[in-house]
């Protein structure tokens, strides 16, 4: 399995993860899939159901067990969760099977996007911008470290930033030449 083959989408919620990651599927013929959504659709709850019942580490486990389910398939565009590569065995499967995206957004920016969402339980402080700004301290490494290719997510619509995204993928793998 060649590692254009998959293409993994990391970085902080509100990233644009899912929204981007369903427009490159739609248009790379891929099958999309959001880990979170997947670990939903197993449990039966949602993620802030999980972590209430089994505190992160229960979730971060149940995660691990979904990521490396699915980077063992081929032809996918997957979304991860935004603390997916706090996983030593997350960043391991997603750079050994796939092409790693972060998409990278300020605290602020993502902020804007988040602070009506209610299902994110990391978010739920007296402070979630602080809370984004503490997390992104933290994950940013992380992201750089398994990334191939860093977008910035900026103001930019969905649409764009697919677009930005399908260039890079281009100049990182280009089209085989018709030698015919």
């Amino acid at each position: 399995m060649a590692k254009r083959d998959n293409i993994y989408l990391v970085g902080l919620m509100g990233a644009g993860k899912t929204t981007v990651g369903r427009q490159l599927a739609r248009q790379l013929n891929h099958v999309f899939y959001d880990a979170d959504h997947v670990l939903e659709e197993r449990t039966g709850v949602r993620i802030p159901v999980i972590f209430e019942i089994e505190g992160e580490a229960g979730f971060r486990a149940r995660e691990e067990a979904v990521i490396h389910e699915l980077c063992a398939l081929t032809g996918i565009v997957l979304a991860t969760g935004g603390g997916a590569v706090l996983s030593p065995a997350n960043r391991a499967a997603l750079t050994q099977n796939g092409t790693v995206v972060y998409l990278r957004g300020s605290p602020e920016q993502l902020y804007e996007r988040t602070r009506h969402d209610r299902n994110r339980p990391l978010l739920q402080t007296a402070d979630p911008l602080e809370r984004l700004r503490e997390l992104y301290a933290l994950r940013d490494p992380l992201y750089r470290e398994v990334a191939d290719v860093i977008v910035d997510t900026g103001r930019q619509s969905a649409a764009h930033l697919t677009r930005a995204l399908r260039d890079k993928l281009d100049a990182l793998y280009p089209a085989p030449v018709d030698s015919a």
